[in-house]
């Protein structure tokens, strides 16, 4: 009986290593692929005129490649992402948590994991229909497809990463930590947010990198509500483009070094993805040691 459970066992194990190795395989795959694709252009045009470069043509007389703007744009419209929708998320996530009737906990997750579910075109149908519309007339503006415009969906298609994961951190603490605070003259509010939220903080930690991640990858939502232009994004109402639109928007008739360009486009916005991820781990490491 001992030998069927320990083969049993050693079986399972083998499964999962080789679906971590298969994982491991295609995300090596993919950074050799982007590698091989993207240095090319970035060795003929120039690193510093690539990166810092501030006009892009790709299909000019004389085709300039800066993804600078591109760059900035990104930045910007995932940090104001986050400026909104990390708060939003949050509050929500200690509510449900911690607070919200039981009725009200389900009613809401629910409208959470619908909000998950809603594809990323139908986010940008919604934003270019109203959303844009409604930014023109509020500011009396030309155009309302602008960096305001792509942050704000951004902000609402991060929300449901953001609460669903605080949530489960949050509900993994244990009781006895909120026990003690209590019965040691804390207030329920008090409890929450310097008990159970600090308890928690490397599961919100990651449901912020989770909604980091969503907001710079996101490119069909995005490309339909700012305007994909490849301006700087000086103002909120700039109509501009990120760099998953830049590439979205070319590949399908881009060819020789324009292709090239679009390839060392997304090997950038690999490697940002991977310092982010590479930032979250070390921020934990550092509190796990701590």
């Amino acid at each position: 009986m001992k030998t069927k459970n320990n083969l049993f066992e050693n079986f399972v194990h083998g499964v999962f290593l080789i679906l971590g190795l298969i994982t491991v395989g295609c995300v090596l795959l993919i950074s050799i692929y982007l590698i091989v694709s993207g240095i090319p252009a970035i060795r003929e045009i120039g690193l510093i005129e690539f990166l810092f470069g501030t006009e892009w043509a790709s299909t000019a007389a004389e085709p300039k490649y800066g993804i600078l703007p591109f760059i900035l744009t990104s930045v910007y419209g995932t940090g104001g992402a986050i400026l909104i929708g990390v708060p939003v998320g949050f509050l929500t996530a200690v509510y449900l948590a911690k607070i919200a009737p039981k009725r009200v906990k389900q009613v809401i997750e629910q409208a959470v994991s619908l909000l998950a579910g809603i594809p990323s075109v139908v986010y940008g149908l919604v934003g270019m229909m109203v959303l844009v519309p409604g930014v023109r007339k509020l500011f009396n503006i030309p155009d309302g497809a602008s960096l305001l415009s792509a942050i704000i969906v951004l902000a609402v298609m991060i929300l449901p990463s953001i609460i669903k994961m605080s949530i489960t951190a949050l509900e993994a603490v244990p009781k006895e930590y909120e026990d003690a605070s209590l019965a040691l003259g804390a207030t329920p509010e008090e409890t929450y947010f310097r008990v159970s939220v600090p308890a928690a903080k490397s599961g919100i930690a990651a449901a912020v990198v989770m909604g980091v991640g969503r907001a710079i990858g996101e490119a069909m939502a995005v490309m339909m509500v700012a305007g994909n232009a490849p301006n700087m994004p000086d103002s909120l109402f700039q109509s501009v483009r990120f760099l998953t639109t830049a590439v979205a928007s070319e590949m399908s008739y881009s060819s020789g070094l324009q292709k090239q360009a679009l390839f060392s486009i997304a090997l950038v916005l690999f490697l940002f993805i991977m310092l982010i991820n590479a930032a979250l781990n070390f921020f934990l490491k550092g509190e796990k040691k701590s």
